[in-house]
């Protein structure tokens, strides 16, 4: 399914922001091509159907503290 965003580009100092305006996704580049691009990126990645995690295995330790 395709889905068409518009985005919001300004520069600050040395960096290009490119923003989603339809969501609260932004990214950002050296160029105004490298924020969009990256941008897509992160907008094709906020998309993405979450996997879980494999639950962590948990374990039991005995130690001895002090004890002579």
């Amino acid at each position: 399914m395709k889905r068409t965003f518009t985005a919001s580009v300004w520069q600050e100092g040395e960096w290009h922001i490119a923003q989603a305006l339809e969501v609260d996704v932004a990214s950002q580049g050296q160029t105004e091509d490298q924020a969009l691009a990256n941008l897509r990126e992160a907008l094709q990645l906020h998309f993405e159907p979450p996997t879980p995690s494999p639950a962590p295995q948990l374990h039991s330790l005995e130690i001895e503290i002090g004890g002579d």
